[in-house]
């Protein structure tokens, strides 16, 4: 016969789950130290450990040897070498495909965040766009990427936040053709800080429909602007092609 976690530790594990539905705890995250949580929560750390033996067994935390326990992704990030990669190094298109996926959850992520966003979203929010806002346009691909992660973990929509998660790698990928293409190509770098600018105080604001706009107005143009320059060089730099530390 099973056995199960007694009815405080269901009552726990029932919590953690909220935090994670929540966003609190965001995919990939680790989970405060059974020390942590019996002090927090004020039960005993074998209660805690009951808790989150639970929620190993069905898959939504992992445990990593020597490092605790953490959030699991949910929505599997393809395999460096699976089908979708290999699509996606193998055919030029895919980018732009990439791009409208982008320009629809994106937006969705700017629109909730607007509306769900809580002060510490905020400030994270803030201190995301004022770091990429301070680093070398040429080499902040990763602080534009975190910038726009910092939305999506302020939708505080679980489905949302664990797609854009295990779409994370390709996302950088497109974020860095980006950079390497338009940040020193002055029109569209101008437009694309316009756009970072619109889409921070849309949210910090709470006009949710101005967010939504304001960030599907930038996939688009970023896409388009690739586009353009493809057309008339005949080529563009794609990172996901060269850079494989990301």
């Amino acid at each position: 016969m099973e056995n199960k976690a007694p009815p405080i530790a269901q009552s726990i594990a029932r919590h953690l789950e909220e935090l994670i539905l929540d966003g609190t705890l965001a995919p990939e995250q680790k989970i405060p130290s059974e020390r942590a949580l019996s002090a927090k929560l004020g039960v005993s750390r074998a209660i805690i450990r009951e808790a989150l033996h639970e929620l190993h067994g069905r898959g939504i935390i992992e445990t990593r040897h020597g490092k605790g326990s953490f959030v699991a992704s949910i929505v599997t990030e393809p395999d460096e070498t699976g089908p979708l990669m290999n699509l996606y190094f193998g055919h030029a298109r895919t980018l732009y495909d990439l791009f409208e996926v982008r320009e629809q959850l994106e937006g969705q992520a700017a629109y909730l965040a607007a509306q769900r966003a809580t002060d510490k979203d905020q400030y994270r929010i803030t201190q995301a766009f004022e770091a990429m806002e301070a680093a070398d346009p040429l080499t902040n691909a990763h602080l534009d990427h975190a910038f726009h992660r910092a939305i999506a973990s302020a939708a505080h929509n679980p489905v949302l936040v664990h797609i854009l998660n295990s779409l994370k790698n390709l996302m950088l990928y497109s974020v860095q053709a980006s950079v390497l293409n338009l940040s020193h190509r002055t029109a569209f770098k101008q437009q694309i800080d316009k756009h970072h600018r619109q889409i921070y105080h849309a949210i910090i604001s709470r006009q949710a429909p101005w967010a939504k706009k304001a960030a599907m107005a930038h996939v688009r143009h970023v896409s388009d602007a690739l586009r353009q320059i493809e057309q008339q060089e005949k080529n563009i730099i794609r990172a996901a092609l060269t850079d494989s530390e990301t």
